[in-house]
């Protein structure tokens, strides 16, 4: 069960029990992925094993594209154990592509963000310290100095509440060798959804456009696919966003639906007291997935394009 009810039930996989399913697999010659995603590990052990293999695939396959969730908490919480973090640090180098929640760029970094040079200076870390190419950081609060920072080309109407997705690239073939900074905003939807993140990092890999060798055929006849190799994270994290709002939509929507008992709003202490309020809410909140389906294949979608942040790096 998931852990987003407040109660589970079941057993934890053992590292010991993770490396002889990875040794089965590869003795089966199932180890040939092109992509790989890896997401919550509790414990520095569970984690060093899923280390050791995303290395081990790395180096066998050079080509792999793989994305890094550094799970770790939210809200200045965390809530796996801090001895991951250290290990989470080791694997950044391995990443193409990581995407950390706001807290969690805090934690790898060791910088608050709260204002525009610390979001600089934590993101050259990323990029230059742990050499990770790409850096997606989604549902980010739009605080004041956050909204007045942003250029005027990327909306953010006052009137409502906004969550802003920000990517950001670097490779030595940058001009002036500095990362190039992508910002987007979506519409605040209210209340808590779990899985919200698992999705979005999926869509996000999904997106991404596969490395392009010189066996590669791929037509540059359009715009559009021209800046989608020139600018492949922008391309993921944009339908990444909307494909995933939309489903909060859809999931809240359904939600408002419900009898008032299951759809009660969230509150540590009554929840603390009766274990199923919080159950029954979140069972009216699981993700409309399976009736999303057409917009997780891209239909009815609209996906707004990141915007390139032009003087982000601009004192």
């Amino acid at each position: 069960m998931s852990l987003g009810y407040g109660r589970s039930g079941g057993t934890k996989a053992t590292t010991a029990e993770l490396n002889a399913i990875f040794e089965g697999m590869e003795r089966n010659e199932l180890m040939i992925p092109t992509r790989l995603l890896t997401g919550y590990v509790p414990g520095a052990e569970g984690l060093s094993a899923v280390a050791n293999l995303a290395r081990k695939l790395k180096t066998d396959r050079p080509g792999l594209v793989y994305l890094l969730d550094p799970v770790m908490g939210d809200a200045g919480k965390l809530y796996v154990a801090a001895d991951v973090i250290p290990v989470y640090r080791e694997m950044l180098p391995l990443a193409t592509i990581i995407s950390p929640n706001w807290f969690e760029v805090e934690t790898l970094t060791d910088i608050k963000l709260e204002d525009l040079p610390s979001l600089r200076k934590a993101l050259s870390v990323l990029h230059e310290r742990y050499r990770v190419p790409n850096v997606v950081i989604s549902s980010i609060p739009l605080t004041s100095w956050l909204s007045s920072a942003l250029p005027s080309v990327i909306e953010h109407p006052s009137d409502t509440e906004q969550l802003l997705c920000i990517a950001s690239s670097f490779s030595p073939e940058h001009a002036q060798g500095r990362p190039v900074v992508y910002a987007q905003s979506v519409p605040l939807i209210p209340g808590y959804f779990s899985g919200v993140g698992d999705l979005f990092s999926a869509l996000l890999l999904a997106h991404f456009p596969r490395p392009v060798t010189s066996n590669t055929d791929i037509p540059l006849d359009s715009e559009s696919e021209s800046s989608l190799l020139e600018r492949p994270i922008a391309h993921a994290a944009a339908h990444a966003l909307a494909v995933t709002h939309h489903i909060l939509r859809l999931t809240h929507a359904h939600a408002v639906t419900l009898p008032e008992r299951e759809r009660l709003s969230t509150d540590d202490e009554a929840d603390a007291v009766e274990p199923l309020r919080k159950t029954r809410r979140m069972r009216g909140r699981e993700l409309r997935l399976i009736q999303g389906q057409a917009a997780i294949r891209g239909v009815g979608v609209d996906v707004k394009p990141m915007v390139v942040w032009e003087d982000f790096w601009d004192s």
